[in-house]
């Protein structure tokens, strides 16, 4: 009886740990996403003269990525217009 108490007082004490840190890593891979995307964005623009402003076509965007990333928490990717950041719709998953 006292080792399931412990494992139970041990269970709570790790469970909540443990889903900060997935969290935390789940950001960091959207992140890392999210700036290959910033760079195939501005190589495509750069090749094709495309200006600051000008709409973005995700399909073209992916043939400079080896595949295309998807956010580890499920959210999708808005790649916007040249010369503004690619967003994430997750809360928190943004470039620094």
């Amino acid at each position: 009886m006292i080792v399931v108490a412990i494992i139970g007082v041990l269970a709570a004490i790790a469970l909540p740990s443990f889903m900060r840190s997935r969290t935390k890593s789940q950001a960091n891979a959207c992140v890392n996403n999210l700036r290959q995307i910033e760079s195939a964005k501005e190589q495509w623009a750069f090749e094709n003269r495309k200006t600051q402003g000008t709409a973005v076509l995700t399909s073209e965007v992916d043939a400079y990525l080896k595949k295309s990333p998807s956010c580890p928490a499920g959210g999708t990717y808005n790649y916007a217009t040249v010369g503004s950041n690619t967003l994430c719709s997750v809360t928190n998953h943004t470039l620094p």
